[in-house]
């Protein structure tokens, strides 16, 4: 059977946050800029989908095909790892030095390679700069804008209403990442880690990684938007605001879901302390599957 449980899950959460963390520079950089070239790639094709069809779902209905690239291929993309990599430090697993050291590493990575495809997408759709004609690149501008000076113009606001969203929208994107490891066939995990991507961006969630490229790739064509634009009104508050969902509502709770809270309840079982007493609360429901 495919289906992998509750408690497992949780296991294998720590266990990949651990992993994550003890990655090399050199790794976290390079599949750090992939994740983020490969991401951009998916929001690009999600564009061209809903100007073809003029029906923003159908690009929602495509744009997980990169996250599942992503995860597949073993690649890294910071916002999921909000998620496991606190739990791993949680469980005295790893250290918040190499936390810090991987979410720094990654998120460097996803700029590089998110501004690579932004250079090279600018050059396609734009006819090596002589045909400003394509559609995608009024886009790119009006969403880059929408990202940044919309928000600006709320004020306080503004500020607040981002926030939420990017809190929202890696509470699913880590989702994705989790229900990824609730199958142990590779259908099985497409399937589930699609459901959440598709949910966060069909509702214009705001997304860290993929801002990395809409945003800079919109300033790059002509939009009114300044680097202090990019990074006070949607760089740092969305990646705030990606941390604390993915933590929250995904890391922390699904942790405590899972979390046996009665006493003595890990030697009462013959568990072993740290990893082990995070066995999960509904043991004797699963067992009845």
């Amino acid at each position: 059977m495919d289906y992998v449980k509750p408690s497992e899950v949780l296991t294998s959460m720590i266990e990949a946050g651990k992993t994550k963390a003890e990655l090399g520079i050199m790794q976290l950089i390079v599949r750090g800029s992939l994740g983020g070239a490969i991401l951009a790639c998916a929001t690009t094709l999600a564009f061209t989908a809903t100007a073809q069809t003029k029906i923003p779902m159908v690009g929602a209905l495509l744009f997980p095909v990169g996250f599942v690239m992503i995860i597949l291929l073993g690649l890294e993309l910071v916002t999921g790892s909000f998620a496991l990599v606190p739990l791993a430090v949680l469980e005295k697993r790893t250290t918040i030095k190499r936390m810090l050291g991987n979410f720094f590493w990654v998120i460097i990575g996803h700029l590089i390679g998110c501004a690579v495809y932004a250079a090279l997408y600018g050059l396609t759709i734009t006819k090596m700069g002589t045909d400003m004609s394509n559609p995608l690149i009024q886009t790119l501008i009006s969403t880059s804008e929408a990202k940044t000076t919309a928000y600006k113009s709320m004020g306080a606001e503004g500020m607040t209403l981002v926030f939420i969203k990017a809190m929202l929208c890696n509470w699913m994107v880590t989702l994705g990442a989790v229900m990824a490891m609730t199958s142990k066939s590779t259908s099985g995990k497409i399937f589930a880690m699609w459901l959440p991507i598709l949910t966060f961006f069909g509702q214009g969630f705001e997304h860290t990684v993929v801002n990395f490229f809409v945003i800079p790739a919109g300033m790059m064509l002509g939009a009114n938007v300044s680097f202090a634009d990019w990074w006070i009104w949607n760089g740092i508050p969305v990646l705030i605001g990606n941390f604390a969902g993915g933590l929250l509502f995904t890391g922390i709770l699904l942790y405590l879901s899972q979390k046996s809270f009665k006493p003595g309840a890990a030697s009462e079982a013959g568990l072993t302390p740290g990893r082990d007493t995070v066995i999960s609360a509904t043991a004797a429901l699963e067992k009845s599957l």
